[in-house]
């Protein structure tokens, strides 16, 4: 009886699961699957996976955001794409400049450079925090510049940031920081195990913006020795798109929980650190010295340029809250636009039936796609599972290589080189559903340009996967990796 009882229950959780997927048959059938093997309990991780609370009920994609068409110097296919996303994007069209960047390095020295120079506000938002040699010079010059009078707003992911110091946020708040946590680790925990914070947006006075794949921490620099060699591409924007960035952050910021305001603040004490960084350029170039001869591993000798692209741009926003797969239907709609080339570069690749469709048919169309993953993924789980994906892929002829310097980690995809989405999005089901994620599309030859030299270097350090390498997979290796496609919506 008790066995009956179980079965019945078992199969009233498929049946819900069924009903509230139905609009997903992909999605469901996974997730039947997993009920399968594991009778109630599946059903109780379906409800911490893809528990489907109402983050928020406002949205920041709106019908209204049709903006002006792309200058008749644009190919077609990027006009189409603009006008085509522009009902997706925070406010339409918007122009500016691009710098882009493609290691920590630089880009830490250009993002503390600016915030030194920071006169009236800052607002700074990341997944990953760390209070390691990146992360105490950024808090040093946050707290600086806070005491200097600039009003400065902080936001973390609770469980990407999970090991930041209260001490260093009591720090933050004493000099008049206000700091912000989404999804912090506490009671009831689904929603944390649920759901992330994965944007990258520092935002200052306004006008100048960056965003991209790094976040803060010392790994980021290509500089410590248990993690080696990182590649990423982050980006340096300055003009009006800064207010996208920024009427994200706000939205965020509502969401967010605040930090409880340590007793000290409310008394108006400064508990300032002696070690305060004073406001001068920022040099990073001597790092490996100071941090000891074995951190010499070496840095990217090609970084991005000190030029400042014009380029018009687009900014997309995704977060669980809303129906709409806001940057899954972008990077559909600029995958089935595309005429000549498709280059994508990205760490976790775990996409779904549309996907895969949208770059089969670009080929079939006589559109040139290359598709740069790395070698060696973590979690180890992602890897087995894209693997899945690359015969059909081959076969239809898409050019897949394999990244194998360390650590590939950025977000990029370039189209007909006149376009491009950089950001802080995976092509994976997470970055789809259960993130919040930001992009830039970027309408520009020159950047589109930097962007391809940056992707053919990174061949360099990379191996094309033939389809001979995935038919000698041994027979117990193909049943982990159907198995790691199994549990795709876990990932």
């Amino acid at each position: 009886m008790g066995f009956i009882g179980l079965y019945v229950l078992n199969t009233i959780f498929m049946l819900i699961v069924a009903i509230r997927e139905v609009r997903r048959p992909e999605k469901a059938l996974n997730w039947l699957a997993v009920g399968l093997i594991f009778p109630v309990l599946g059903y109780v991780i379906y409800l911490i996976i893809a528990n489907p609370i109402h983050i928020r009920k406002e949205r920041l994609t709106s019908p209204s955001n049709v903006s002006d068409p792309l200058p008749d110097s644009f190919s077609p296919a990027s006009s189409i794409i603009a006008q085509s996303v522009s009902q997706l994007t925070v406010h339409g069209l918007r122009s500016g400049r691009v710098q882009v960047l493609t290691n920590g390095i630089e880009t830490y020295e250009k993002l503390m450079a600016s915030l030194q120079n920071a006169q009236s506000t800052v607002e700074v938002e990341y997944y990953i925090y760390r209070d390691d040699h990146i992360g105490k010079r950024m808090t040093d010059i946050l707290i600086e510049r806070a005491e200097a009078g600039v009003k400065i707003r902080f936001i973390r992911d609770g469980w990407g940031s999970k090991q930041f110091p209260k001490h260093e946020i009591n720090r933050m708040m004493d000099a008049g920081i206000e700091c912000r946590t989404i999804f912090p680790l506490s009671f009831p925990w689904i929603p944390t195990l649920t759901y992330r914070d994965h944007c990258k947006i520092v935002v200052i006075d306004g006008i100048e913006a960056f965003t991209g794949g790094i976040n803060v921490g010392d790994e980021y620099t290509g500089l410590k020795p248990d993690v080696g060699f990182w590649r990423d591409t982050h980006m340096r924007l300055v003009g009006e798109v800064a207010i996208d960035l920024r009427t994200i952050f706000d939205v965020h910021w509502d969401f967010a929980s605040k930090e409880k305001i340590p007793q000290k603040a409310k008394q108006g004490i400064r508990n300032r650190s002696k070690q305060i960084i004073p406001t001068a350029k920022v040099s990073l170039s001597g790092w490996s010295e100071e941090w000891g001869a074995e951190l010499d591993a070496g840095v990217d000798p090609v970084s991005g340029t000190e030029s400042l692209h014009y380029a018009y741009m687009q900014t997309l926003e995704s977060n669980p809250g809303i129906p709409t797969e806001v940057i899954r239907q972008a990077y559909f709609i600029c995958l089935t636009q595309a005429t000549k080339s498709i280059d994508i570069t990205t760490p976790y690749f775990v996409p779904e039936s549309d996907i895969i469709m949208a770059l089969k048919t670009a080929v079939a169309r006589g559109v040139r796609v290359r598709l740069l993953v790395p070698r060696h993924v973590t979690p180890k789980i992602v890897g087995p599972a894209s693997r899945t994906y690359y015969g059909e892929l081959i076969e239809a002829g898409v050019q897949i290589y394999m990244y194998e310097k360390d650590v590939l980690h950025a977000k990029v995809m370039i189209i007909d080189e006149e376009m491009a989405g950089v950001g802080s999005a995976n092509y994976d089901m997470r970055s789809f559903r259960l993130n919040f994620e930001v992009i830039e599309l970027l309408y520009s030859a020159d950047v589109g340009r930097e962007l391809t030299e940056q992707f053919e270097r990174d061949l360099l350090d990379s191996v094309p996967l033939k389809m001979e390498e995935l038919i000698q997979r041994s027979y117990p290796q193909r049943i982990i990796e159907q198995t790691a496609r199994l549990f795709s919506p876990l990932l």
